[in-house]
């Protein structure tokens, strides 16, 4: 269980970071990211959206504790060649020599083999120090985490969609890739009190990372807060530690009444899954049958 203040390592990574990581893509500004940074935060997510306040704060940070901070850096290029740029073009944005962590977005099958290598080499020459791959096919994970040049991964998971206890957890050998949760309030679903069942409490932000940080599996969970009050909600968790038995029972009670509450939600996003596949050179598929990664 990693819900505390106390440094853990990512994996087989040579990482070290508080367990809960701050993500650029919901508007927080530079001042309380600077202020998270000196509570003892050190782990920055450059994702999808990038708000500038994020940017210069992440840029002072690293300017003056660049050894302190852990970066990732996003990509959802489909050739090496754009992966290269975009994180080249990350990297000159928040004046960073390299990246800790590239991570290769959106991938539900297996990459080509050209990808992990082009992304490898990327490695090798020093443009960042780890790989990581998200995806949202669960299955995928136990085939990504056995090819060592894979150090992260970064999978969704929160009270309403535990399904990682089933699919990826157990099957993860003693030398694993660091793992990595987001959407840790299934994108907010789990603070509305509409779909909360009726004599349940209505968790708080506090109580999502609680649940989260709580798994012998999940070595950290990023935080995309919109301002400062969701930012201590957020790192609250840390000061409260992990959950016990009862409080463990009441989020799932509650999330599995979010995620019946929410299936069209969720048929959705199989759709814009799909349409990814498509674009990653799997075709318009469902991810069932694994392909061989050089496939």
């Amino acid at each position: 269980m990693t819900c505390s203040w106390t440094p853990v390592q990512l994996g087989r990574t040579d990482l070290r970071v508080v367990p809960l990581g701050l993500a650029a893509s919901y508007g927080i500004g530079d001042k309380d990211v600077e202020r998270a940074f000196e509570r003892g935060l050190n782990l920055y997510y450059w994702g999808s959206q990038r708000s500038p306040g994020f940017g210069r704060a992440l840029k002072h940070i690293a300017s003056r504790d660049r050894g302190k901070v852990v970066t990732v850096i996003q990509s959802y290029a489909r050739s090496p060649s754009r992966i290269a740029r975009s994180l080249e073009n990350a990297l000159r944005a928040l004046r960073l020599e390299y990246a800790d962590v590239l991570l290769l977005g959106w991938w539900n099958l297996p990459p080509h083999e050209r990808i992990l290598a082009g992304a490898a080499d990327l490695v090798r020459r020093g443009k960042a120090r780890h790989l990581m791959l998200s995806c949202h096919h669960r299955p995928t994970f136990p085939a990504l985490a056995r090819d060592p040049r894979v150090g992260l991964l970064m999978l969704r998971y929160n009270a309403a969609h535990p399904g990682a206890e089933r699919d990826v957890f157990p099957h993860l050998e003693s030398n694993r890739p660091g793992v990595v949760a987001y959407t840790t309030t299934s994108w907010r679903q789990l603070l509305d009190p509409a779909f909360v069942p009726t004599g349940e409490r209505v968790p708080t932000g506090t109580a999502c990372y609680r649940f989260v940080l709580s798994s012998p599996y999940v070595d950290a969970c990023y935080t995309g807060p919109r301002n400062g009050a969701e930012l201590d909600s957020a790192m609250r968790a840390l000061d409260l530690g992990p959950m016990n038995e009862e409080e463990l029972a009441w989020m799932r009670r509650v999330g599995a009444n979010v995620r019946e509450r929410t299936r069209l939600r969720t048929r959705g996003m199989s759709l814009a899954d799909r349409l990814m596949n498509l674009v990653s050179g799997f075709g318009f598929r469902t991810t069932g049958e694994l392909p061989r990664s050089g496939g």
